[in-house]
C-alpha cells in the first residue's frame, strides 16, 4: 500500500526526521487558509498522487504570491496528472502546501528489501532529484549501498560511514537515517525513500520528499496506515477484487487472467507472452477460494473493457476443479460472456469439473495443457481485435 507524500511526512515528522512545515488542502478554500497560515512566501504547490515525475509532469509549483498559488492549486486539484511513470494519469484530489526550502544540495536515500541479497539495504546517492532508475543506468557506480543484518539492524557506524562517503553532517545524517530504519521496521514497509534529501544553505539536513510503501499483508497490524489509502489513485477493479480477498493487477495486454498460486499466475503471464499475446491482468484467486470468489473474479475480469479474450488456468488441489467449475457457471447467469473463455484444468476432481462446464450450455473452450491453452487464448484474443 503506497501513501502519499503528505501522509509519509507525517510518520516522518513522528519519528523525528525534519521535513519542511506545510498542511495539505483539499480545496482552493482549503490552500489559501494554509498559505495564510504558513505565513510567508515562496511556497511549494505539490500535486499529491501515487506517481513518480511529477515535477517534470507540472505536479510540482514554486509560488511567489497568493495569484499564483491559486493559478497553481486551480491547476491541479480536480485534473489528471499524467507522468512518464503513469502514462493514463492519476487523478489529483489533494495538494500539498509547504515552505520552500533553500536547497545548497540534492542527495537521495532510501531502505528497501534487495531480494538477491535476501536483507533489506540501504541505498544512498549524491545525485538526488533523479528517479533512482536513471541514476542505476547512467551512473551505477553513483549509488552506495549498505547491507542490513535483519538481526542487528541498521548499525550506527554504517549510517556514520554513509555521511561521511556523501559529505553530510555526521550526527544530522546518522540520526535520520537510524530513525528511517526504525520506520521500515515498526511499519513492516517494503520502502521508505527520501528523494530529495537535501542540505539547505543553512546546513540542515531535510527530507524534502517522502515516500512509503507498506506490505499490504501487514495491514492487519497498521489500522491506522490502512485507514489513509487514497482509494482514488487504484485501478475500480482492484479496488473491486480487494473486496473479495482477491490478487488482483491490471496491467496492458487484452488477454485475461485467472489462475490459483502466485507462481502458477506468474508462469501462465510468461507463457501467454510466450505465444505472441499480453496478459491484461494478474489475477490470483487462491488455493481455497469458494464459489462465490469466482464468480466474482470471473465478474471483474469481464469487466475490463481492453479484455478480449480469457484464459483460465488452474492446478486443483486445495481449489478443486469441481468447485472451480461451479463458480464459472454461476458467473456466467451474472454477467455476459462476451469474449472466449479458454479453460485449462489438471488435479482434483477434474473430470467432475470438466463435465460441470461441458452441460453448463455456455461456450467455454477446452485446452489440453498450458501451451494449448496460452495459444488458443491468444489465436481467440487476435481474431477478437
Amino acid at each position: 500500500m503506497k501513501l502519499h507524500e503528505h501522509q509519509a511526512k507525517e510518520v516522518f515528522a513522528r519519528y523525528g526526521i525534519p521535513v519542511p512545515d506545510g498542511k495539505v488542502a483539499f480545496s482552493l478554500k482549503e490552500a489559501k487558509q494554509v498559505a495564510e497560515e504558513l505565513g510567508e512566501f515562496p511556497l511549494v504547490v505539490k500535486a499529491q498522487v501515487h506517481c513518480g515525475g511529477r515535477g517534470k509532469a507540472g505536479g510540482v509549483k514554486i509560488v511567489k504570491d497568493m495569484d499564483e498559488l491559486e493559478k497553481a492549486v486551480e491547476g491541479m486539484l480536480g485534473k489528471v496528472l499524467k507522468t512518464f511513470q503513469c502514462p493514463d494519469g492519476k487523478p489529483v484530489n489533494r495538494v500539498w502546501i509547504e515552505k520552500a526550502t533553500a536547497i545548497d544540495k540534492e542527495f537521495y536515500l532510501s531502505i528497501t528489501l534487495d531480494r538477491a541479497r535476501s536483507k533489506p539495504v540501504l541505498m544512498a546517492s549524491a545525485a538526488g532529484g533523479m528517479e533512482i532508475e536513471e541514476i542505476a543506468k547512467e551512473n551505477p557506480e553513483a549509488i552506495i549501498i549498505e547491507e542490513i543484518d535483519p538481526e542487528l539492524g541498521l548499525m550506527p557506524y554504517q549510517a556514520r560511514k554513509l555521511a561521511f562517503k556523501l559529505g553530510l553532517p555526521v550526527k544530522d545524517f546518522s540520526k535520520m537515517a537510524l530513525a528511517l530504519y526504525k520506520i521500515y521496521t515498526d511499519l513492516d514497509a517494503s520502502l521508505v525513500e527520501i528523494n530529495p534529501l537535501v542540505l539547505d544553505k543553512e546546513g540542515r539536513v531535510i527530507a524534502l520528499d517522502a515516500k512509503l510503501e507498506v506490505d499490504d499483508n501487514a495491514l492487519f497490524r497498521h489500522k491506522d496506515i490502512e485507514e489513509m489509502e487514497d482509494e482514488t489513485q487504484i485501478s475500480p477493479l482492484e479496488v473491486e477484487a480487494k473486496k473479495y480477498g482477491l490478487n488482483y493487477i491490471k496491467l496492458s495486454g487484452n488477454i485475461g487472467c485467472m489462475v490459483n498460486g502466485a507462481g502458477l499466475a506468474m508462469a501462465t503471464m510468461d507463457i501467454i507472452k510466450l505465444a505472441g499475446g499480453e496478459p491484461a491482468n494478474f489475477l490470483d484467486v487462491g488455493g481455497g477460494a469458494n464459489v462465490e470468489q469466482i464468480a466474482n473474479a470471473f465478474r471483474i475480469l469481464m469487466a475490463d473493457e481492453d479484455v478480449k479474450a480469457v484464459f483460465i488456468n488452474i492446478f486443483g488441489g486445495i481449489l478443486r476443479c469441481d468447485r472451480l467449475a461451479q463458480g464459472l457457471v454461476e458467473a456466467g447467469k451474472m454477467v455476459e460472456l462476451s469474449v472466449p473463455i479458454v479453460v485449462r484444468m489438471e488435479g482434483t476432481n477434474v473430470e467432475e469439473g470438466k463435465k460441470i462446464l461441458a452441460e453448463s450450455g455456455m461456450n467455454f473452450v477446452n485446452a489440453e495443457d498450458m501451451w494449448d491453452g496460452a495459444r488458443k487464448a491468444v489465436d481467440l484474443a487476435q481474431k477478437g481485435s
